[in-house]
């Protein structure tokens, strides 16, 4: 059951990361979950408090996460385009 909240939270997370940095249209539902698991990981290692991936579902660890998201997103952003969007 773990393994399936960990699915929808980390496809959240992914899904609003994508409507903050604009590029909702250029991914679907499964990189959407990979950004917000991968994002939750991130924010994890940059805030020590914890993310999804370490930590329960609270607002800080939810947050956390997004901020992972958001972050790799824009990394990404500025490797595709050379700019963040």
């Amino acid at each position: 059951m773990g393994i399936i909240m960990w699915l929808i939270v980390g496809g959240i997370i992914g899904w609003l990361a994508s409507m903050v940095m604009r590029t909702d249209a250029q991914q679907g539902i499964l990189l959407n979950i990979v950004v917000g698991i991968v994002g939750a990981f991130i924010g994890g290692m940059i805030f020590s408090g914890g993310s999804i991936n370490n930590a329960g579902l609270s607002l800080y660890s939810f947050l956390v996460s997004l901020v992972g998201a958001i972050i790799l997103l824009a990394i990404v952003n500025l490797v595709r385009r050379g700019s963040v969007r």
